[in-house]
């Protein structure tokens, strides 16, 4: 691994460990666990890789494979503040481990993502990794819960994202050959296995070209219309209600929804819309895989990509394009733009057999649509996989 060669390059010695945690692929579900909605998921066998070292003096040195800046701070004396680039997440992680267990080893690492950034959880998975490593160096043991919710509140806190734990989630509990359904309200979940009568698939991923930041988008914003329809919701059904930054959409009945669903602005009923519509895909979704039924597994992630840009309208233009690309290529069981959908890559579960002409027509349909992203936009067939290992 060239995050190994890298190492041995700059120290001069072999890591003391590599640390992975794989990206995910959200099919359906999407925008929802912020609210407190259920989700479906895998994790990839793609993902961060961490080559680290411990270094006793309490430092912490990070070399990203993908920034050219380095950056170095201590781990008893983390800035306070995010200094806006790209290891505001790991100082981030290494501050909220601090607050639930004692930190006094640094580490030197460099990282290396298989991947190019956007829309399969990149944040989240070297977060994860990065605590991994750092846990490791301290002798410390996470226990699943607890490593999603430092990662969580790493990205909450500190970098300022308001995200729900879809991501962690996902890299944390997945396994091989096995959909992750997740109620994100009570942190119960499930591992649907294969069905044996279920048909082949495989994920592939198509990079746009186009990569994208999260906390400089409009995420945000989306969660605080989701939070400002459920507040007027419940005014105008009379529930009792409190702080705003606490309230969401599963506090309020579907019913209570429709009865007062044209009283709403139009963005903040679009939001309310798609979260409502996708917690019934969702669990409709996970029937269908539990019965083996990919291809309607596969058309209900479909209909949350499709919600996705009219109701919760986002979706770069190239994202956009891609979507409608797949739903008319052979062999494409379903899929959606993952992540915010803002830039970065759409994902589809596909038949095998399909894998080579789904590469051909997608990449000439996109390339004829923006061939400027030649040698940009690329395509990845992948499998799913484990999740993060902790020890």
């Amino acid at each position: 691994m060239l995050c190994i060669e890298t190492y041995n390059k700059i120290y001069g010695k072999e890591p003391d460990g590599v640390a992975f945690c794989p990206y995910r692929v959200c099919p359906i579900g999407a925008h929802s666990d912020h609210q407190h909605g259920k989700i479906t998921g895998l994790a990839i066998d793609k993902g961060i890789h961490i080559a680290y070292g411990a270094k006793q003096n309490g430092v912490v040195e990070l070399k990203s494979l993908q920034f050219d800046k380095r950056a170095q701070f201590h781990v008893q004396n983390i800035p306070k503040e995010k200094e806006s680039d790209w290891a505001d997440y790991l100082r981030g992680a290494a501050l909220e481990l601090s607050k639930i267990r004692t930190v006094n080893v640094g580490m030197s690492a460099v990282i290396e993502g298989s991947l190019p950034i956007g829309g399969l959880s990149s944040s989240a998975a070297v977060i994860i990794a990065f605590l991994s490593a750092l846990c490791k160096v301290n002798g410390i043991v996470l226990s699943k819960q607890e490593m999603i919710f430092t990662a969580l509140k790493a990205e909450n806190n500190y970098v300022g994202i308001s995200c729900g734990k879809l991501d962690q989630s996902c890299e944390v509990f997945s396994k091989k050959d096995h959909l992750l359904y997740l109620d994100t309200l009570d942190d119960s979940y499930e591992l649907i296995p294969q069905n044996p009568d279920m048909k082949p698939y495989k994920i592939a991923i198509f990079f746009s070209g186009v990569e994208r930041t999260l906390a400089g988008s409009k995420f945000n914003m989306r969660v605080d219309e989701c939070r400002s329809a459920a507040y007027a919701l419940k005014a105008f059904s009379g529930m009792e209600y409190g702080k705003f930054g606490e309230t969401n959409l599963r506090e309020v009945p579907r019913k209570i929804y429709e009865q007062y669903k044209e009283k709403l602005p139009e963005n903040w009923r679009k939001r309310a819309e798609h979260w409502y519509t996708e917690y019934e895909r969702v669990e409709k979704g996970a029937d269908a895989w539990r019965k083996g039924d990919i291809e309607e597994y596969g058309r209900l992630s479909f209909e949350s990509g499709k919600s996705s840009i009219y109701n919760w309208e986002t979706g770069s233009p190239e994202l956009k394009t891609l979507y409608e690309i797949m739903t008319v290529t052979d062999g494409i069981y379903g899929g959606r733009f993952s992540g915010a959908g803002f830039k970065g890559c759409c994902m589809a579960l596909i038949d095998p057999k399909y894998s080579e002409s789904i590469e051909q027509k997608v990449t000439d349909e996109y390339l004829k649509a923006f061939p400027d992203l030649k040698g940009k936009f690329s395509v990845h067939i992948c499998h799913s996989a484990d999740g993060v290992e902790l020890k």
